[in-house]
């Protein structure tokens, strides 16, 4: 059974809205939406984690990804006797829009998951341009494990502080970025954590950072 999206019934799945009350100025204002851009082999929490807390604090939020589909996330852990992470079947969750349905001025801030997906996702040039218009309009940025990989690819790192995965250390200076191996770190509107056991202080930052610009 899907779990329910914002209402009793669900969401529907055609209309590429999220659910939520206003955040921003009087309550009959538009509602504030934030972007979530993904896809096959996202890491499971660093998909609804962020979605769900959104949602808590009153804003729409959208999924997107590389079409309209049911996407297959996936769960990183480690084990004993291997030298990286294992990877296992996750959630599936309904992409709200496809990259070529975004139109990036609607949203006031964008959120990118990590997990395998960025690996493949950089080479989407949909994806690419939205999220070089979320850079060119100096709007909030939260990216979490390796999806600093999508950013990197759009040359917003250069010259910023961040932090990643840390396996990444070395792809983040290569970007141009100085890499701090910590729960979050915040340049201006980018807000770079870790990797889920991370969530708690990066949604924390990040929602900082959506109330300052707000």
């Amino acid at each position: 059974m899907e779990p329910a999206r914002g209402t009793a019934e669900g969401r529907d799945r055609g209309a590429g809205t999220g659910h939520g009350r206003p955040t921003n100025g009087d309550p009959g204002d538009a509602m504030a939406k934030i972007l979530i851009v993904t896809g096959d082999a996202a890491e499971s929490l660093e998909v609804l984690y962020p979605y769900q807390r959104l949602l808590e604090e009153g804003y729409e939020v959208d999924i997107a990804a590389p079409s309209r589909k049911r996407l297959r996330f996936v769960v990183h852990d480690f084990e004993p006797g291997f030298d990286t992470y294992t990877e296992k079947p996750g959630y599936t969750w309904p992409a709200d829009l496809a990259f070529s349905e975004v139109d990036p001025s609607a949203y006031v801030a964008v959120v990118i998951p990590g997990g395998r997906a960025p690996e493949y996702l950089r080479n989407d040039p949909e994806l690419r341009k939205i999220l070089k218009s979320f850079f060119d309009a100096d709007k909030p940025v939260a990216q979490i494990c390796h999806g600093p990989l999508l950013t990197a690819a759009v040359g917003g790192l250069e010259g910023r502080r961040v932090t990643a995965y840390p396996a990444l250390e070395l792809d983040m200076q290569a970007a141009g970025a100085a890499f701090r191996d910590t729960e979050a770190v915040v340049d201006g509107l980018l807000v770079s954590s870790r990797a889920w056991p991370d969530h708690p202080v990066w949604m924390r930052e990040f929602l900082k950072v959506l109330r300052a610009k707000g």
